[in-house]
């Protein structure tokens, strides 16, 4: 047995394979609820989801200690300035979740005082869709941001282009707890 039968493990990978499984996997979040995607973010931490799976058990209000911003609600033109100045003081390397709609686009407030997409203050890696989105679709966003992490794939875009990756994913269907009773929509006698 040559070393050209070894399979790839430890003793046999690359030193930034490494640095990058352990980087996916310790991801600390800053605190930057804004609405209420908020409550869904929190939700997200509590017992019933358990970031703890994912090493996120934590988030930290200091953005010094923290390398994940999840941007959770609209963001007002005077908040835009502080957001950004959060950002700036997180360290490198340093990623953005764009969660629900408000954030993303700015949603349903398409006026002067809301910055119609968080894009436009800081590099967003990934957008979570809904209004709001619920627990699962914040767990999804956090697995593909894992994924992109471990690859490096953002990090090389971000060298080329100064942006993040952008990576938009889709809402899963939400799950009823266990025990809970099916919902079923009843209509008024000749609505159609």
């Amino acid at each position: 047995m040559g070393l050209e039968d070894l399979h790839h493990n430890f003793l046999t990978g690359k030193l930034e394979d490494v640095v990058q499984w352990a980087r996916a996997r310790s991801v600390w979040g800053a605190t930057f609820g804004l609405a209420c995607c908020a409550i869904e973010m929190m939700g997200t931490g509590a017992a019933n989801f358990d970031l703890a799976r994912f090493g996120m058990e934590i988030f930290r209000a200091s953005p010094r200690q923290a390398d994940l911003m999840i941007v959770a609600g609209r963001v007002s033109q005077k908040m835009a300035p502080v957001l950004r100045q959060v950002y700036d003081q997180m360290v490198e390397p340093k990623w953005v979740i764009s969660m629900g709609v408000c954030a993303s686009t700015g949603g349903m407030f398409n006026n002067y005082a809301i910055v119609q997409g968080v894009d436009q203050v800081v590099p967003v890696d990934v957008y979570a869709p809904g209004c709001p989105p619920g627990p699962e679709t914040l767990i999804h966003a956090i697995v593909t941001l894992h994924t992109k992490i471990q690859t490096g794939e953002i990090l090389q875009r971000r060298a080329e282009t100064g942006r993040g990756a952008a990576v938009s994913v889709e809402a899963p269907p939400r799950l009823a707890p266990a025990g809970a009773p099916s919902v079923r929509l009843v209509t008024p006698s000749g609505a159609r």
